[in-house]
């Protein structure tokens, strides 16, 4: 973080927990930039975790003696387990191994992290790290649905290199973007949002589409759907019914998601019109081609000699999320309409164009001219604009800065859920 962001009112008191994943070096920064924020943290680590990082440094980092068993007699002597359970405002879980979370998800309590995080009823955060593979094992993802459900914040993973050798998502959250999670208050809680998606149903359109020229070739463009995949994933990571309508992508469909496969722009709008009236939220993150050749050659189209180029004659394609805004009757805002735009310059400008003129609700808008950013990239920046009548020109916005794309996906949602619970629709 550039400086520190400090709680509102009085300190917050943050009880800290830390299991046994390779990630817990990267929990002893975190300590030390809440209690910089002005913070009170205490620190409760699981056996495992003390393989990784001694108690001795964490006790160091928050000035507070760190707790490490349930059947410690002089801290039990006073039951020190429920007094500690008590005392939080927030109880957050840095590393969140897939063991951690599947005993949570199970409501055992076994240990003195676990039975904390029963006895209290404090606002709780974790922040995921394992190995690819297991984050995006079927157990794991149920077990992230559950705790969800049950009203913990999940904050990432994020994807990229990891310490096994593995390449995907898995990775916890930097300190600072924990941190910076942790202390801005600016949306609703976790718990919130879980309770506002729970019975929902999104339909999110991901991926490219392709517009065959003959049986070889067709237009398209660099969409790699990992932005749509993303926003499914946490959609249904939030408890809702997720419907992902997905253009050719090489890419698993998220534990939980309900997937149709589409290859045209024309096949996507009329799957994204069948269920357009009966979803809550409609998410247009696809790369819609704008344009199909007027006639699909039954041949390949071949070179002939003597011939310096050729001529296609292009019609436009359906424009997916204007149709689906515009199908809503009139004085509805149902269902509540998200559209993306992929800019290369003048990125709020035609963004603003695209939310007013398409009859959006809310527009999440990326520039992909930036390197490492965008199509298929694991991260993303965006600014996100909704329909405000309180705002002085009639929009609201939030830049989001450059993080991965599941971490995005969650901004994004709980945006979207906090428009809804806004009244945006009915």
């Amino acid at each position: 973080m550039s400086s520190p962001i400090g709680p509102k009112d009085a300190p917050r008191r943050i009880l800290l927990g830390i299991s046994a994943g390779i990630a817990a070096y990267k929990s002893a920064q975190l300590a030390r930039l809440l209690k910089q924020a002005g913070c009170e943290v205490r620190v409760v680590m699981t056996d495992g975790a003390q393989a990784f990082i001694t108690p001795l440094t964490l006790q160091a980092l928050t000035g507070e003696p760190v707790r490490t068993s349930l059947l410690d007699p002089e801290a039990e002597a006073g039951m020190g387990h429920i007094e500690l359970a008590r005392w939080a405002d927030t109880i957050l879980v840095a590393p969140a191994t897939a063991d951690l979370m599947a005993r949570l998800a199970t409501g055992q309590a076994d240990d003195l992290l676990t039975t904390l995080c029963l006895a209290s009823d404090a606002d709780k955060v974790m922040a995921p790290a394992m190995n690819q593979a297991m984050w995006r094992h079927p157990a794991t993802q149920r077990n992230a649905r559950q705790l969800a459900a049950d009203g913990w914040r999940l904050l990432g993973p994020a994807s990229g290199d990891q310490a096994c050798g593995d390449v995907g998502p898995g990775r916890m959250l930097e300190p600072e973007a924990i941190a910076e999670a942790m202390l801005t208050s600016d949306m609703p809680s976790q718990a919130t949002v879980d309770t506002q998606a729970q019975g929902l149903h999104v339909v999110i359109t991901a991926g490219p589409t392709r517009e065959p020229l003959d049986p070889v070739r067709y237009l398209s463009n660099h969409s790699s759907g990992k932005m749509g995949y993303a926003l499914a994933e946490a959609a249904v990571t939030l408890g809702a019914h997720v419907t992902l309508i997905s253009g050719p992508v090489n890419l698993p469909c998220p534990a939980g998601v309900e997937r149709l496969d589409v290859q045209t722009a024309q096949e996507m709008h009329d799957a994204s019109m069948r269920l357009t009236a009966n979803c809550d939220i409609f998410i247009g993150c696809a790369a819609v081609a704008d344009y199909r050749a007027t006639r699909q050659a039954a041949h390949k189209i071949k070179k002939r000699d003597g011939e310096d180029g050729l001529t296609l004659q292009l019609v436009k394609n359906p424009d997916i999320i204007a149709c689906v805004a515009a199908s809503r009757p009139t004085g509805s805002r149902h269902p509540l309409v998200v559209g993306f735009a992929a800019e290369t310059r003048e990125l709020e400008t035609y963004a603003r164009d695209k939310l007013t003129r398409k009859g959006l609700d809310m527009i999440v808008a990326n520039d992909v001219s930036q390197a490492g950013l965008g199509f298929g990239a694991d991260d993303n920046a965006a600014l996100v604009l909704w329909l405000d009548s309180a705002a002085p020109d009639g929009t609201g916005h939030e830049q989001l800065p450059a993080q991965p794309k599941t971490q995005l996906a969650m901004h994004v949602l709980r945006h979207a859920l906090a428009r809804l619970a806004a009244g945006a629709t009915p």
